[in-house]
Formats: structure tokens, sequence, C-alpha cells
């Protein structure tokens, strides 16, 4: 399926195919839309922006889908999803660490490699309200997929190997900047 994405990156279609993986991606399907927006980037890096749009409004699309089987069909689909990444007798204390850091999990989970679609059938199992779902699911999948973008649009080929060497690391500084930003938003303002 890996090899699949980067084949089609190429493709005149591409764009609606990265769309549509990074749709499914936050549902159900198990490669991440990086698959694809790193090539489809790394060929036109004037386009990196637009691609990271896409992969940011189909991913949260995708999410609002996770969280409606999460919701509503969570004792069959959700639960066998679930089963299926190995998290299905995690959910329980997930949901409870939902009732106290819920906004804190969906952002730093939605910027980090762990598969978006945990995080979107679990917020619609907790019932996590859907409105601040959608907000912050733009804030994590917009930093994770504008970052790919700018790293190659400002380095091009270079950022290939920044990208695929260092991901754990450029992740981890776009979460801590989000949490300084966040504490100093509460408390300093």
């Amino acid at each position: 399926m890996y090899d699949w994405c980067v084949a089609t990156a190429g493709k005149p279609y591409a764009t609606w195919s990265m769309g549509t993986v990074s749709f499914v991606e936050s549902s159900f399907f198990p490669i991440p839309p990086d698959a694809m927006l790193i090539p489809m980037s790394l060929a036109r890096p004037d386009r990196a922006y637009y691609f990271a749009t896409v992969c940011t409004l189909t991913s949260v699309a995708g999410g609002i889908l996770g969280y409606a089987i999460g919701y509503f069909l969570y004792e069959s689909l959700g639960l066998w999803l679930m089963q299926i990444y190995g998290y299905g007798d995690k959910i329980e204390a997930f949901q409870q660490q939902y009732k106290e850091w819920g906004a804190w999990i969906i952002v730093l989970k939605g910027l980090t490699p762990i598969p978006y679609k945990i995080v979107t059938i679990a917020s619609g199992f907790a019932h996590y309200p859907i409105l601040p779902f959608i907000l912050l699911s733009f804030i994590a999948r917009g930093m994770r997929f504008y970052l790919v973008a700018f790293l190659i649009n400002r380095y091009g080929e270079r950022a290939r190997e920044i990208i695929e060497k260092r991901l754990g690391l450029w992740t981890t500084i776009a979460a801590i900047v989000l949490l300084v930003g966040i504490v100093a938003a509460l408390y300093l303002f």
C-alpha cells in the first residue's frame, strides 16, 4: 500500500488520491498521507502548501468520520478497528484520560506519527465535544502537514533527508512550541 501511495504521487490525479488517503487514514486506513505529501511536494515545492491544505482539510473530514465511528458504532466497527491497531484493551483507560486531558490528547497525538484514527475513534467513544474536536484537529493536523510543506518548500531536495531522518525531532519541537504558546496564553494573558 505504501508503494502504491508513492507511485500514485506522480500521477495526474495525485492530489485527489492524496486527499482520499488523508481522509481514510483519519478513520481506518493504515498508511499516513505523508507517503504522498512528501514526494508530491518534493516534485513541486511551489505547491507544497496547497498539498498541505488538501491534507489538512481531508484529514479533519476523515477525522469526523472516525469520530462518528467511535460515537455511534464503537461496539461493532470502532472496537474492531481499535483491536486491529493494538489499542482495543487500552480504550477504557484512554476514555478516562479524555475527561481530564482531552484537548492535549487530540493536539499532541494529532502531531505525532501515532495513527490519528485512534484519536478520532477514541474521541467519539469518549463523547468529547465535537466542535472543540474539529478545531483541535485543524490545529494539530495543520501543524503537522504545514511543517512538512515548510521544510520542503524551504529546503527542497535536502528536506527529504531532514524529514525522513528526523521526523520525530521536528514533531517534538512543534509540540513543545505549541505547548509553550498555550501555557503562555493561559497564564500570561
